[in-house]
């Protein structure tokens, strides 16, 4: 079941990607995998996921050392490669220390005082942490991240935190049914890209576009998502007890 739906988002994301006119090998596809157990993650890696997304620290933090490349794999006599874990909730700064410790990549940096305690825990732990920057795009009270207008000023101070290599950007648009508003989230996204990336500002390489899910990547591959976080679609069901 799981690989057959794995399958046929990758199948999307082509056919969102060619109808917009770009390659599919473009964008990524991460698996995200909170509340997923091991073994229906295991099944996820088998069909060919080498991106995890996991939104608690703690969660993360007991997956991750029985995932590949931590722990040799080999599930049900077959091979894998490795796959990177990225952590894409919300973090607590008291949780910085673990979240370096554990995560490929944090992608929901959304604010100065979290980018430092990240870089405190990396300078800690002799490790560099590749992060995005997490935007408000729509202005939502309700959602963590920078407004669009503070991300300028943000990208100055972060950079030059020791420790922390800005690699893009990462945004979840307010929860509307409205396709054609929601497109128009992810467009201005790609434009605060784009301006960003042309000014070549050091330790910052505007290489991700984190944005899309399981109701809506397509229209975020359609505006130049990088990067898609697909869990339902994926895994179906999931446990939050």
């Amino acid at each position: 079941m799981i690989r057959q739906q794995y399958e046929r988002v990758l199948e999307q994301i082509a056919g969102a990607a060619i109808k917009a006119g770009r390659a599919p090998e473009e964008v990524k596809l991460m698996a995200v995998s909170k509340t997923i157990e091991i073994a229906r993650i295991q099944e996820a890696i088998l069909a060919g996921a080498t991106l995890l997304g996991e939104n608690r620290v703690q969660e993360l933090s007991e997956k991750r050392p029985q995932l590949p490349p931590r722990k040799i794999c080999d599930f049900a006599g077959t091979p894998v490669k490795n796959c990177e874990v990225h952590l894409i909730g919300h973090l607590q700064g008291n949780k910085a220390s673990r979240a370096v410790e554990h995560a490929d990549m944090i992608q929901s940096v959304d604010s100065i005082r979290i980018a430092g305690e990240i870089s405190k825990a990396c300078v800690k732990q002799g490790k560099e942490m590749p992060i995005l920057i997490e935007v408000n795009i729509g202005r939502d009270p309700a959602k963590f991240g920078f407004m669009p207008e503070q991300v300028d000023e943000a990208l100055g101070e972060i950079a030059a935190l020791p420790g922390v290599n800005v690699r893009g950007l990462m945004t979840i648009p307010p929860f509307l049914d409205d396709k054609i508003k929601i497109r128009e989230y992810f467009s201005q996204m790609r434009q605060l890209f784009i301006d960003i990336r042309g000014k070549k500002m050091d330790n910052i390489t505007m290489e991700i576009l984190s944005m899309g899910m399981s109701d809506d990547f397509d229209l975020a591959v359609a505006e130049g998502s990088t990067l898609v976080r697909v869990g339902t679609a994926i895994f179906s069901s999931r446990n939050y007890r």
